[in-house]
């Protein structure tokens, strides 16, 4: 039976219109232009400086001040109601209470912060599901860094080949691979199975119970 590791943002929790609002936010306080809700699926996945790079380089703005400018005002929203608007997929509870009664242990790695990452695991999904809740730390590793997937296999006492990793961006997939981990990619999320496909994931499914037939 296969542990399952999961992201979160895209996954997990639909939270794309809660970066975008705080993104336009940010981006509405420094004077520059803002996006609608579906720009942000190509933003998003490398954790929150490579959003506010991409945000900035599509308008051609991006530069030292301006980053930090954006930064700034970023942080103060988004820390201040860090679960803005953000929900389980439909499906997903019962996936993990499904996953539960059968005893497969489940873990999350996300590139939010890991202060943020666990109080949406615990609001959204309450306690009892998840043996590992794994966020970015100040100077820890970030996916796709196959140490970073390393840390939480040594944390769940499991190998590569014991797992499966399941997310909905190339950076899941590669992360997942990067570890020698088997792979799923969803296609609920962010972005297309042409990415999907394209990063190699070994499985691409459409909706969460399908994730059942490959543990």
């Amino acid at each position: 039976m296969k542990t399952c590791i999961f992201d979160l943002d895209g996954t997990l929790t639909d939270t794309i219109a809660a970066i975008a609002h705080f993104g336009n936010l940010a981006l509405s306080e420094c004077g520059f232009s803002t996006f609608e809700t579906e720009r942000y699926k190509v933003f998003v996945g490398d954790g929150r400086t490579k959003l506010i790079e991409r945000m900035l380089e599509a308008q051609d703005a991006l530069t030292e001040e301006n980053f930090k400018a954006v930064c700034t005002v970023y942080d103060r929203y988004y820390e201040a109601d860090p679960l803005y608007n953000t929900h389980a997929y439909e499906g997903i509870k019962e996936l993990l209470e499904e996953l539960k009664n059968r005893g497969v242990t489940m873990a999350v790695c996300s590139n939010k912060p890991d202060n943020v990452a666990q109080d949406v695991i615990k609001t959204v999904f309450g306690d009892g599901y998840f043996s590992v809740v794994s966020g970015v730390v100040d100077g820890g590793y970030t996916k796709p860094d196959k140490r970073y997937t390393e840390s939480i296999l040594k944390r769940l006492f499991k190998t590569a080949d014991e797992c499966i990793f399941i997310g909905d961006t190339n950076v899941d997939i590669l992360t997942g691979k990067g570890a020698g981990i088997e792979t799923i990619g969803v296609l609920w999320g962010f972005r297309d199975r042409a990415e999907l496909e394209s990063a190699g994931a070994d499985h691409i499914i459409s909706k969460p119970s399908e994730i059942l037939d490959f543990i």
